[in-house]
């Protein structure tokens, strides 16, 4: 067996060019697989970063009433005497319309949705203050913090400007309040509040005439993994209330399941294009047989027998597989290493979340040494089929 190994790489190097196409046929088929990895489950991966950071945490607790009455600071304490969690914080949500004048020209948005956040509690448990990127996060019951959009749309609203919004309450009464813009918000991407705008939850409450009120508890972990087991046993403590606890993939499922299903059909393409260099590869083992034709003859006319013969050139497939498989993944994990130190992020959207995937990159390296030695078949069996004396004349 080793003597046909040594035979096999032999007439193999002896074809460089040959051994050099098919071995980068296989390095191609496994790079795209990367590339496509890295990109599209990088963004997928952080889309759920950028909700989990931004508006759902780790863990989203809702009511399936729309609104929690129970105390949301005895709620959050009670978060936050488990050990994974690090932070918890009350979140209620509505709709308003403003209106600013800037420069003598009266500027109206209608329909923005509007964010009341506890300023203390909310830099623990959420990154959207980091998104502030003039100005500063909300401080006071009558501070605002803009949407970049928001901001636009009202004719370029900056810190310091002055501006009405309006609320329809509980009782479908109009509220108005005056606001101090603080802080505009941006971030890449738009998966943070760049369309709304954000004010403190008691100011929300009162306009909404719903003391007491929350709409949500986010809850960020130390420890995401624990995610479930969070979940299971705060439901369990509070069996006879109405509240609706999800994970993060649980709470944004309508967001991401398209987006699971544009990823699955990009791996299909990529492994479509893998199946294409098997295809490249049973061409240069073809024109690697056609140029052995003499060397098969005098193999065959001094007693090797068609077992040998496709022994040698499974062989030649294998040494295909396993370099091309080598070479390819090498330069996959080259190409995550550099999306992933550098933030990779196309067009200033959000940098992606990269991560090593070891058991896809272990099975994308197998699945292509196989089909190196599958695209290898054929050729072999050509080869065996070649009379000596044939094989001998045909040169």
């Amino acid at each position: 067996m080793e003597y046909r190994f040594r035979l096999a790489k032999r007439m193999l190097f002896n074809k460089r060019g040959s051994l050099i196409g098919a071995v980068l046929a296989v390095t191609i088929g496994i790079l795209v697989i990367h590339v496509n990895f890295v990109i599209f489950q990088g963004l997928f991966d952080a889309i759920v970063r950028d909700i989990s950071n931004y508006r759902n945490g780790n863990v989203l607790v809702t009511d399936e009433k729309d609104y929690i009455t129970k105390s949301d600071k005895a709620l959050v304490n009670w978060f936050e005497r488990i050990p994974y969690v690090e932070a918890a914080t009350p979140r209620l949500s509505s709709t308003a319309d403003i209106n600013m004048t800037k420069f003598g020209v009266l500027h109206e948005k209608t329909r923005v949705p509007i964010v009341g956040v506890d300023p203390l509690r909310d830099i623990r448990a959420s990154t959207v203050h980091e998104t502030v990127s003039d100005g500063e996060y909300v401080f006071s019951r009558n501070s605002i913090v803009l949407g970049s959009n928001v901001a636009k749309d009202l004719g370029g609203a900056e810190v310091g400007d002055s501006l009405k919004l309006m609320i329809v309450d509980r009782y479908g009464q109009d509220q108005f309040k005056r606001f101090v813009v603080t802080g505009i918000a941006k971030s890449p991407g738009g998966q943070g509040f760049d369309y709304s705008a954000v004010i403190h939850i008691d100011t929300l409450r009162d306009l909404m005439n719903r003391k007491g009120d929350t709409g949500s508890i986010i809850v960020k972990l130390n420890d995401p993994s624990k995610a479930i087991e969070v979940k299971n046993f705060f439901l369990t403590s509070f069996p006879n209330d109405d509240f609706i606890a999800e994970t993060i993939e649980e709470s944004a499922e309508q967001q991401l399941a398209g987006f699971r299903s544009g990823i699955a059909m990009i791996n299909l393409i990529g492994y479509f294009g893998m199946m294409s260099s098997a295809f490249a590869i049973v061409t240069i083992q073809m024109m690697l047989v056609n140029g052995k034709t003499r060397e098969i003859g005098v193999m065959r006319s001094i007693g090797a027998t068609r077992k040998d013969i496709l022994i040698i050139f499974i062989f030649q497939g294998m040494i295909i597989g396993a370099i091309g498989a080598g070479v390819g993944t090498a330069a996959g994990l080259g190409y995550t290493f550099y999306a992933k130190e550098t933030k990779m992020s196309f067009n200033n959207s959000l940098p992606l979340e990269v991560t090593y995937n070891w058991e896809k990159v272990i099975q994308t390296a197998v699945l292509s040494f196989i089909l190196a030695i599958v695209a290898s078949l054929y050729p072999s069996y050509r080869a065996t089929k070649l009379l000596p004396v044939e094989a001998m004349r045909n040169v």
